[in-house]
């Protein structure tokens, strides 16, 4: 099985791909230094497993983790971070992801996650297991499928490469005319697309491409 480790820090992806590699899981690995980039290597080359960290360049939180999910739903996806704060664990698990793993963890514990999620089975780090349990949980998902209304979004609310690809999209550009302008490949720019859907609760690309003609960005 491939695991592709996507982390802005080159030593945390080395270290990864150390620890993972002693335990001779028979894994072979891909790495990726931003959110573009490992867009790219899924479309390009896929994954069984993608460990992700929240906070590296062009994440938006948990939109990106649902439109991962979204457009790679063969891929398992687990959040690797140093955030363990209860509204970020609900909103990561109500995006559907596969496991969320804190930084912190001992190496032992990391490798037996990974082992658990290519198993088929959901992954949380003990020391935050407990909120995942809570109601608080059915709260975070009924919370993302709130209508947010177009003047409640803030430019801060997309990644700037979103906000590229929103500019574009408010100028009713398809996809791949979209991809060329910004050198990215489509996988990426539909990718960064359902992302923004997600933030502009728009049902299909009409209602984004109408949303989007009215922010100013």
């Amino acid at each position: 099985m491939k695991v592709l480790i996507a982390d802005d820090h080159e030593l945390l992806r080395q270290a990864m791909r150390l620890a993972l590699s002693d335990a001779q899981l028979g894994l072979s690995f891909a790495e990726a230094n931003g959110f573009d980039a490992a867009v790219e290597a899924l479309a390009a080359d896929g994954a069984d497993l993608l460990l992700i960290d929240l906070s590296m360049p062009g994440m938006a939180g948990a939109a990106s983790l649902r439109a991962l999910r979204e457009t790679h739903p063969a891929t398992k996806i687990a959040v690797l971070t140093g955030a363990d704060d209860r509204s970020t664990i609900l909103e990561c698990l109500a995006a559907g992801i596969h496991g969320y793993i804190v930084k912190s963890s001992p190496t032992e514990e990391i490798v037996n996650a990974v082992k658990t999620i290519l198993a088929g089975s959901v992954y949380v780090t003990a020391a935050v297991a407990h909120i995942a349990a809570t109601k608080g949980a059915n709260t975070a998902t009924q919370s993302q499928s709130a209508p947010v209304p177009t003047s409640d979004v803030r430019e801060e609310d997309f990644t700037p490469r979103q906000r590229d690809v929103l500019r574009l999209l408010g100028l009713g550009r398809p996809t791949k005319e979209i991809a060329r302008e910004l050198d990215l490949g489509e996988g990426t720019v539909k990718v960064h697309l359902a992302a923004i859907y997600r933030v502009l609760n728009a049902r299909n690309r009409t209602e984004a491409v109408l949303m989007a003609s009215k922010l100013k960005l």
